[in-house]
């Protein structure tokens, strides 16, 4: 699969050989890439895969064990003043006075920069205006949300770090964020977002890299990335609890089977596989598996994401064994 995380110029990030350690355990291994100025670039990958550690070591919020981290120009550890008014990272909620108001809020958040957008049009994005007079302590959920995406955008940042936005946003909300970050890179700005939702990436990012068991997998534009695998389909079926599914790996085509509970008595299988339609009509014919709720997609970022992570996992947990047999 084409990688094209070293290519290109103008890099407002740069991550090389980046590794972290937590005493044996590896968390990052060796990873590479730029994030180019202007665009929207996303980390993919499955819980645990070192998305935040990473969010963490280009924020300057921890160091790397070995390799190194640029962020415009400089070491983001190094509390360097000037990279602080360009560098914004979405804040925690805790981080918000519960006795202040929206407007208050904001006006506080701008007061740390030297230059900063309008209190109104920074609320008027983030779909808050008609709420500036609350005290925070009244918001909801998403409104705290998009309440610390105002705070963050309102220094005109360079580089704007987001961990997994949308998460917990209804569709209205979603929307303003999804505005704020197409703003911000028509006007010249830098996004790097982690996200689970693949909707999202594809919409949104010029290129995603995927992260699993702490490597970096691929990172392309999600176009290119899904051309790569178009091949690629999943197969979804549930089926007993009982029933044995791992004949099914053995069927040809098949890249991957993984299963879910469904219920107490059943499971939702994922067969990856490059002979779709085939794979179909096999498992729907096996009397055996007697498959309800048969689907199937084909392509998509989502796809891609699955059988990445599915090929990885296997080394992932032979280097794991060989490291244990080596104590």
């Amino acid at each position: 699969m084409k990688n094209s995380h070293i290519a290109g110029s103008s890099a407002v990030a740069v991550v090389h050989e980046l590794s972290k350690q937590y005493g044996s355990r590896a968390v990052l291994d060796k990873v590479s890439f730029r994030v180019r100025e202007g665009e929207v670039f996303g980390l993919l990958g499955p819980n645990g895969a070192g998305k935040t550690t990473l969010l963490e070591c280009l924020t300057g919020l921890r160091t790397p064990t070995s390799g190194s981290v640029e962020v415009l120009g400089s070491d983001p550890a190094s509390n360097d003043p000037a990279l602080r008014q360009m560098l914004a990272v979405q804040p925690q909620e805790a981080t918000l006075f519960p006795q202040l108001t929206v407007r208050e809020t904001v006006e506080l958040w701008a007061s740390f920069y030297q230059e900063h957008d309008d209190v109104d049009d920074v609320l008027e994005r983030v779909g808050l205006l008609d709420e500036e007079s609350q005290r925070v302590r009244a918001l909801s959920g998403g409104q705290a949300r998009r309440l610390l995406l105002a705070v963050t955008v309102i220094g005109r940042p360079g580089v704007l770090v987001l961990d997994e936005p949308a998460a917990g946003l209804d569709p209205q909300a979603k929307e303003h964020l999804w505005d704020v970050i197409r703003k911000q890179r028509k006007s010249g700005g830098t996004v790097l977002l982690t996200t689970h939702d693949m909707n999202e990436a594809a919409e949104l990012c010029d290129r995603v890299a995927v992260l699993v068991g702490g490597r970096l997998a691929a990172c392309d534009t999600p176009a290119r990335l899904v051309s790569d695998m178009a091949a690629i389909s999943t197969v979804t079926f549930t089926t007993s609890a009982a029933a044995d599914i791992g004949g099914i790996r053995s069927f040809p085509g098949v890249t991957s089977v993984d299963s879910s509970p469904a219920s107490a008595d059943s499971v939702t299988v994922h067969v990856r596989t490059s002979i779709g339609d085939q794979t179909l009509r096999r498992i729907a014919a096996d009397e055996q598996l007697a498959a309800t709720d048969l689907d199937i997609t084909k392509g998509g970022l989502d796809a891609v994401f699955r059988s990445l992570a599915a090929d990885t996992s296997p080394r992932e947990e032979a280097n794991r064994k060989q490291k244990e047999a080596r104590r």
